[in-house]
C-alpha cells in the first residue's frame, strides 16, 4: 500500500555510532552529507535538526557565519528533494543548562537559553521551515526543594513568548516527558504542554510534538494522548517509536514491541486526518547497538514500512463489524476480532 498524503521525516541523530550511557561508539559514523541521500533511498522527505545539527559549534559563530552555513545547507537540502521539518534548541548539551535553560536559578543562564532559541529561531527561517521544536529536557528537578514550580512554569511561558515575538510566523512544538535526564519533568504530559499553549501570548501558534515512548514512559496510551491534541487541533507532529516497560526512553522501531498500539496510533492519526495540511510523519528511533554499520539505518525503513503496512490494515478494519460488537458491548468479542485482523485470521 502506498504512504497515501503521508510525508515521514528523521533526524541525523537516528543514523548513530552505537554508544550508550555504559559503552562507547561500535560503528564508524557516516557525515551528514552521506546521510542526505539515504532519506529519499527509503521514502522520506523531511529532516528534523537541532540548532547544532544545522549549524555546528553554533554558540561560537556569529551571526553572519550562521547565515553563511545555512544558506549552504539548505542548498544542500533543495538539491536533495528534502526540507527541513522542524529546528529545536539543543540546549541540555550546554553546561551552562546543566540545572536547566529556561528554569535555570541562575539569571544569567535563563538569559543564555532565550538567546540561543531566538537564534534556534533565525535557523529555521533561513532552512525554510516555521516549526520549532521544544523538548524540555531538563526544565525539571533533581529535588523538589530546589526550584518554585509555579515560578519555572511562569517562566517556560516566558520563554515560548519570546521566541514568538521574534517573529510573527513561528510555531512553537512542546513535546512532553515525564523524566530523563531529570528525575522529573514539569512539562510531563501533553495536557500540561498544551495548558502552556492556552497561557502564552499566541495560542493559536504554540502546538505539540507527541513521541510515542515519551507517553509510554507517564504510564499513558499514546494514541490516546493523540486523540487528546488532535482534539485542540494542536497535534503539529509525532515522533512514532516503541518502548519496551517503564524504563530509559529506548527509541526503539515503530511497533517492534506493541504492534497493537502501535495499529491504535496509526488509526487514531489516519481517521482524523493527520497529514493533510502537510505536517509530517518523523520517526526517532536508534538502531540497535549490536547492529554492523552497513545496516545502522535498517531501523528506519522497518519502521516506516510497519506504519505503511498498519495504515493499509487500519483502512481495511470493518467498521460496521466493530460497529455492532460495540453496539452489543461485547467487547471480549470485539477483543478478538482485532487481534485476528492483525494477525490476518479473516
Amino acid at each position: 500500500m502506498s504512504a497515501d498524503r503521508y510525508r515521514f521525516s528523521f533526524g541525523p541523530w537516528n543514523i548513530h555510532e552505537g554508544d550508550d550511557p555504559f559503552g562507547p561508539e561500535v560503528r564508524d559514523p557516516f557525515t551528514f552529507a552521506e546521510k542526505l541521500p539515504m532519506y529519499k533511498a527509503m521514502g522520506f522527505d523531511g529532516v528534523q535538526f537541532h540548532d547544532d545539527d544545522a549549524v555546528p559549534d553554533v554558540d561560537s559563530k556569529s551571526p553572519s557565519q550562521v547565515e553563511r552555513e545555512c544558506a549552504e545547507l539548505k542548498k544542500q537540502l533543495d538539491d536533495a528533494g528534502l526540507v527541513a521539518e522542524f529546528v529545536a534548541p539543543r540546549l541540555w548539551f550546554d553546561p551552562k543548562t546543566i540545572d536547566g535553560g529556561y528554569t535555570s536559578n541562575d539569571a544569567g543562564e535563563r538569559a543564555y537559553a532565550i538567546e540561543r532559541s531566538l537564534r534556534t529561531v533565525d535557523i529555521a527561517r533561513a532552512l525554510g521551515t516555521t516549526e520549532i521544536v521544544l523538548w524540555l529536557a531538563r526544565e525539571g528537578t533533581y529535588i523538589r526543594e530546589a526550584k518554585d514550580a509555579r515560578l519555572a512554569t511562569e517562566r517556560i511561558v516566558d520563554a515560548i513568548n519570546a521566541m514568538l515575538a521574534h517573529d510573527p510566523d513561528t510555531r512553537i512544538l512542546v513535546e512532553p516527558k515525564p523524566n530523563e535526564p531529570m528525575d522529573q519533568a514539569y512539562i510531563p504530559t501533553i495536557g500540561h504542554a498544551l495548558s502552556l499553549s492556552y497561557k502564552s501570548a499566541d495560542p493559536s501558534r504554540v502546538g505539540a510534538l507527541i513521541e510515542t515512548a515519551h507517553a509510554l514512559l507517564a504510564g499513558l496510551d499514546p494514541s490516546d494522548e493523540m486523540a487528546f491534541a488532535l482534539y485542540h487541533e494542536k497535534l503539529w507532529s509525532v515522533h512514532l517509536n516503541d518502548q519496551n516497560g517503564l524504563k530509559f526512553d529506548q527509541d526503539k522501531a515503530f511497533g517492534s514491541v506493541n504492534l497493537r498500539q502501535a495499529f491504535n496510533q496509526v488509526r487514531v492519526l489516519d481517521d482524523n486526518g493527520y497529514g493533510e495540511d502537510g505536517a509530517f510523519v518523523g520517526l526517532d528511533v536508534k538502531a540497535m547497538r549490536t547492529q554492523r554499520r552497513e545496516t545502522a539505518r535498517q531501523h528506519l525503513s522497518n519502521s516506516r514500512a510497519v506504519f505503511v503496512h498498519l495504515l493499509e490494515k487500519v483502512r481495511t478494519f470493518d467498521r460496521e463489524q466493530e460497529r455492532q460488537y460495540i453496539e452489543n458491548r461485547d467487547y471480549e468479542g470485539l477483543e478478538l476480532f482485532v487481534m485476528r485482523h492483525l494477525m490476518g485470521v479473516e
